[in-house]
Formats: C-alpha cells, sequence, structure tokens
C-alpha cells in the first residue's frame, strides 16, 4: 500500500474512516503535515483493524477520549491490549509501517509527520544537532501536546481560508515539543517516578483483568514502560509492588462478590483470578483475618 497526498484523506482510510475529516499544511519546505480526526465505533462482531503503511514518517495519535487497542506483531498475533487514556499519547516510527486492532471506540487525531519535517524543524530548533528523531511512545500523557490537540481540533470549526497559517505554526510547535521531550527523558532525573495518568491507567488495566493471570510486563507495556521501570515507579507511588496491588484489588473484588450472596465461595476464586477455592480462602485469610465462609456469614447478621 503506498501514500497518495492527492488521494483525500488517506489517513482516515488506513482507519477505516475515508470521510473523516482532515487537515493538510507545510509547516516549512520539507514536506507537508496531515492531521485527521478520527471517530470510529468498535463493534464486537467485526474486527477493527488498522493498518498504516511502511513510510519515512512518524505517526502521532492523540487520544481524545480512553481506548484500548492492541499491537499487531510481525507474527501476526496480537500483543496484550494497551489502554491508552484521555489525553496521552503514542508516537509510531512508521519506517516498517503499523498495524493495530482496536478494543473500544476510538476517538481521536492522527497526525501524519514526515521526518524530513522532523529534521528540518530539529535543525532550525536545537542548531548542535542533538536532536534528530523522535522517541517512540506508548500511552504516554503529555499535557502540552494534548493542550496543542485542542487548538488543532478548533481548526475543524473555522473557516478555511484562516486555517493554514496557524496549522502551520501549531505543528512546528507539536515537533519541537517531541524534539524536547527526547533530550529531556536523557537527562530526567526522576526515571523512576510514575506519572498519575499512568498509574490510573495500570490500575484500570489490573482492575479489568483480575480474573486471568497477568505479568508485570504485560501490565507495563499497556502504559508504554519497561517491566522493571514500571515496577519501581509504581511502589514509589503506591507503596505496593504490582503483584500486591493485584492481590488486595482479587480479595475486594471477592468481598464484593461474597456480600451479593450469588455465587459460590469456588465460582468466586475462579471470577477473581486465584488458582481454586483453597488459594482464595489462603489468601483471603491471610489479607483479612478470616476465611471467606466465615466473612460472608458475618454479611447475614
Amino acid at each position: 500500500m503506498s501514500l497518495d497526498f492527492h488521494d483525500g484523506n488517506w489517513l482516515g482510510g488506513c482507519f477505516g474512516m475515508p470521510e473523516a475529516p482532515f487537515l493538510e499544511a507545510m509547516p516549512l519546505s520539507s514536506a507537508p503535515i496531515t492531521v485527521s480526526k478520527i471517530v470510529r465505533t468498535v463493534t464486537k462482531d467485526v474486527e477493527a483493524r488498522v493498518t498504516i503503511p511502511r513510510s519515512d514518517a512518524y505517526l502521532v495519535m492523540v487520544y481524545l477520549e480512553d481506548t484500548i487497542h492492541s499491537d499487531v506483531l510481525s507474527n501476526g498475533r496480537l500483543a496484550p491490549p494497551r489502554w491508552c487514556v484521555k489525553g496521552s499519547l503514542c508516537v509510531v516510527d512508521l519506517m516498517e509501517g503499523a498495524c493495530a486492532v482496536l478494543h473500544r471506540d476510538l476517538v481521536a487525531l492522527a497526525i501524519y509527520l514526515p521526518k524530513a519535517l522532523i529534521q528540518e524543524v530539529a535543525r532550525a530548533s536545537f542548531p548542535d544537532g542533538v536532536a534528530r528523531t523522535l522517541r517512540c511512545r506508548r500511552a504516554e500523557p503529555d499535557k502540552v501536546v494534548s493542550n496543542l490537540a485542542s487548538v488543532v481540533l478548533s481548526l475543524f470549526e473555522r473557516d478555511p481560508a484562516t486555517i493554514d497559517p496557524l496549522l502551520r505554526h501549531l505543528s512546528i510547535a507539536v515537533c519541537t515539543h517531541l524534539l524536547q521531550d527526547c533530550l529531556d527523558v536523557v537527562t530526567s532525573k526522576n526515571a523512576t517516578i510514575l506519572q498519575a495518568d499512568r498509574e490510573m491507567a495500570a490500575k484500570g488495566f489490573m482492575q479489568e483483568n483480575l480474573g486471568r493471570e497477568l505479568t508485570v510486563a504485560e501490565i507495563a507495556a499497556v502504559i508504554g514502560l519497561s517491566a522493571a521501570h514500571f515496577a519501581q515507579g509504581f511502589k514509589n507511588v503506591t507503596g505496593l509492588t504490582p503483584r500486591q496491588w493485584i492481590t488486595r484489588a482479587r480479595v475486594g473484588a471477592a468481598k464484593t462478590l461474597l456480600s451479593e450472596h450469588e455465587l459460590s465461595i469456588r465460582e468466586i476464586a475462579r471470577a477473581c483470578g486465584f488458582v481454586d477455592q483453597s488459594h482464595l480462602t489462603k489468601v483471603f485469610s491471610r489479607e483479612v483475618g478470616t476465611t471467606p465462609a466465615r466473612w460472608r456469614d458475618r454479611q447475614l447478621h
């Protein structure tokens, strides 16, 4: 599949939305930027696959609402679902293209940034030559880009004759910020501090998947971090390891089901991610100080 800048909204077409509104501008002299407003509804009976062809560019996704997707790996298998909260972004190098499957409705701005443009902005903004490429990011919160995206959104409602100069300036601002981010990451002294948005996204993902086995690497991938970085950062802000937090969440979920008196203890163990009833009883007794059966009996009196 090849890119054709003269074939209407080619970017929206990659998302299965060829009629999606889009904007184009030439910020400097090297290459144009394309911005498409994507609103795609996901249904259970139809796979919502997104395929972006390989090109010498980056794709920046700015999420306007919470969503979940899985990257499609080179072997065709799906990566673990990634939770992308409102205001977060992904930066993807399209050197090998990109493919993902949506698990939840997608409301986002898709921004196509040619590498020629990035390099041109880098030469103008960072004459020392340090910053030349962008850092690939996965579901990371970014207030600056989120705020700039809000301004870009407003352009879709403006007189087309007034859009071009504003979009050109906004595009340069986005490129400069993303380049600066690369420098900030290298010099950051707070690499093991987990931002609030990522903490929330990780907890949300764990809570939604209590009924199955979860690895630290899988949770970390959902919020775009390495397993070691996530584990250290999560403990720094919560005082618990991810495994300890999951255990407490499972016990809390078990309490909720026990109080509803609809499921047997064996069924509750399975629903909450415990190996069996014995495992639930052991962990519950350690955390609560009594067995699930005794705890349920107390709720009746």
